[in-house]
This record gives C-alpha cells, sequence and structure tokens, in this order.
C-alpha cells in the first residue's frame, strides 16, 4: 500500500494535479527539499514553479519500502523554460537537464505525512547555463 501511494505521487506530480497530490497527504504533512521545509501547501508554490520554469518530471528507478518508510530513487529531467526562483540570475535558456534524485516518504493510514527530497541543484545549474 505505501509503495503504491509514493508511485500515485509521483504519477500525480507528474501530471500537475494538485487535487490528487492533496488527496495523497495527510492533513498535517511535513515537506523537506533543498529550498528548505514546510507544510504542503508551500511545497505545492515551490512544485508548481517547477513545473512551469522547469517542465519537471520524475521517472522511478528503484522503490523500496519498510514499514511506514519508502525511499525512491528517480531520474529526474527537465528543461529551462521559464523563471525559478532567480535561477542563478539567468534567463531561461529552453536547455534540458537530467539528475539522479532521491526522495524518502513516511506514511500512516496510505497518506504521505513526511517527504524529504535531494537532487543535486549545482548539476542542474550547469546543465542548463549557456556554454
Amino acid at each position: 500500500m505505501n509503495k503504491a501511494a509514493v508511485r500515485a505521487y509521483v504519477d500525480a506530480f507528474n501530471a500537475h494535479d494538485v487535487a490528487r497530490l492533496n488527496r495523497l497527504f495527510a492533513p498535517e504533512a511535513k515537506i523537506w527539499g533543498v529550498l528548505g521545509a514546510g507544510p504542503l501547501d508551500m511545497a505545492m508554490g515551490i512544485w508548481r514553479e517547477l513545473h512551469e520554469g522547469m517542465e519537471m518530471r520524475l521517472e522511478i528507478l528503484d522503490l523500496v519500502a519498510e514499514g511506514d518508510s519508502v525511499a525512491v530513487r528517480l531520474r529526474e529531467t527537465g528543461r529551462f523554460v521559464g523563471p525559478f526562483r532567480g535561477m542563478g540570475g539567468m534567463a531561461p535558456t529552453g536547455r534540458p537537464y537530467e539528475v539522479a534524485a532521491m526522495e524518502w516518504f513516511r506514511l500512516e493510514d496510505g497518506k504521505i505525512t513526511e517527504r524529504w527530497g535531494a537532487r543535486d541543484s549545482a548539476a542542474i545549474l550547469r546543465q542548463v547555463s549557456q556554454d
């Protein structure tokens, strides 16, 4: 059940389906990522910017679960097509990127209560920069 919830999260994330993402997370869920930590509504704003500015997509490569925890190794791809958090002061270049990403989830009763995400932001910046 927990692996299925994380697969559903990736599908909803890639579809930009905010309503489905909201149903997958517990109301008090806490999200940690490279830009800090906060509640789901804060993460949703950042995720929207990632979709609009970076055309970000996730692909599950490995998924493991034990108890209430699920860890997933992902391929993250995208293209720098619009503004995203200042992106090093650059204008969008249209250039693609690909990095490995890791996310760790804690679930209760099939709902995501905590999510940690890590990716190599410096590698993304190098790939989307103008040469």
